[in-house]
């Protein structure tokens, strides 16, 4: 059991739930496995199954008579079902499983009588090592030590150690009372009322919050009222772990009522220049007329999947990249090719270069996907027409509201 508890700690050091299993013959080690399922996109790929798969490549036959396999956990329907196919002729498991144990803990397969085979069963063995380990793995991801939903992880706050500018630290808010968040934890950077106009700034595919908080300073400098969330799934915020969820409709609502929480009159959406976050944007503007009415689309060059500082803190291993999984896998043409163009403008600010969150940027002129109602230039603040920094965007958004209002 020792070994198969090392092999469960190499699960937790991947990202994935730590259960770790071994199968021996005559005293000797014949496979290790551990679990993979995320890894390896495989929803059979549990301990046991890995483990199985292993010892009957070893010996040559997937009958593994004569063979026990240990297990940190109690094995599911699924692993039981297969050891009773590999005519194990003992399995032995440390911490029960009352949710989805099929040797005992929720329903025993093993004691079916009318079964060709009769697979030995010991549990219990090492048990409050192995159950230490998956509370000690499950304990900071989840929203709460105890938490009401189980279906949600929570960055660690020591991934941030070092991010924080602690000018903007009274500005951070985690809002959770929306409807659409049922729960969760939305993070969201408000500099709070202002003289003058509203943008919210959104991240991209593989951001978050945090690069845009040097803008949210600058905006805040000229009057302007900057909000920066980081959606559910990225950042600071909690993360739903099935992409499922993750759906342009929800994130879309969860943004709409965060609009309405936050009081928001024609706000202006600033995205970065890829399919999604545009696609987010207009559909939010769409949904919520009142609250948004504008979206200005440019790109960082710190291009969505480049490495930047930073950029990586949220996301401790794979089981917190739900939300980006999902965010590249939607279709985003046929929602936008639905809406109208003329029902809010969407502007494309040109130029090449800049800083945004320390991240080098590059502002595109156009997006494919066609909505440019009107092409903005770069401003004077630009006087070779190539740098954008974070000064000189603030003043050229606050330059594109001021406009949008005279004209209207």
């Amino acid at each position: 059991m020792q070994l198969a508890l090392e092999q469960a700690r190499l699960a937790a050091a991947e990202g994935e739930v730590p259960v770790g299993a071994v199968v021996v013959k005559d005293g000797q080690l014949v496979s290790t496995g551990r679990n993979a399922p995320i890894g390896g996109q495989d929803p059979t790929a549990h301990a046991e199954v890995q483990a199985l798969r292993a010892a009957a490549q070893s010996l040559g036959n997937y009958r593994l008579d004569g063979c026990t396999l240990y297990v940190t956990l109690e094995p599911c329907a699924m692993c039981s079902g297969a050891m009773l196919h590999a005519r194990l002729a003992r399995v032995v498991f440390g911490a029960a499983d009352a949710k989805t144990g099929a040797a005992g803990g929720l329903l025993n397969l093993f004691a079916q009588p009318g079964l060709n085979h009769q697979t030995g069963v010991t549990g219990g063995v090492l048990a409050s090592e192995c159950a230490a380990l998956l509370q000690a793995f499950f304990r900071p991801r989840r929203l709460n030590v105890r938490p009401l939903r189980e279906d949600a992880l929570r960055t660690p706050p020591s991934r941030f150690d070092g991010l924080d500018d602690p000018s903007l630290r009274d500005f951070q808010v985690q809002v959770s009372q929306l409807p659409a968040l049922a729960g969760l934890n939305m993070h969201v950077l408000d500099t709070g009322p202002a003289p003058g106009p509203t943008v919210m700034v959104l991240h991209g595919l593989w951001g978050w919050g945090w690069e845009a908080e040097a803008l949210a300073t600058e905006l805040m400098q000229l009057g302007v009222r900057a909000v920066v969330p980081d959606l559910p799934g990225f950042g600071r915020s909690d993360k739903p772990k099935k992409p499922g969820f993750h759906t342009l409709a929800w994130h879309t609502r969860c943004l709409q009522e965060l609009g309405a929480h936050l009081g928001l009159a024609r706000a202006t959406v600033l995205v970065p220049q890829v399919p999604q976050t545009v696609a987010l944007a207009v559909a939010l503007c769409q949904a919520a007329p009142g609250h948004f009415d504008r979206v200005v689309a440019w790109s960082p060059a710190a291009a969505e999947g480049n490495a930047c500082p930073g950029l990586d803190a949220p996301f401790p291993d794979v089981g917190h990249r739900a939300a980006q999984r999902a965010f590249a896998l939607w279709d985003v043409s046929a929602g936008i090719a639905q809406g109208s163009p003329n029902a809010f403008p969407v502007h494309h600010i040109s130029g090449v270069g800049g800083q945004l969150g320390g991240c080098a940027g590059t502002v595109w002129a156009q997006w494919s996907g066609g909505y440019a109602v009107g092409e903005t230039k770069a401003s004077s603040d630009c006087p070779d027409n190539r740098v954008f920094n974070d000064a000189a965007l603030a003043r050229h958004l606050l330059a594109l509201v001021h406009h949008r209002e005279v004209d209207s």
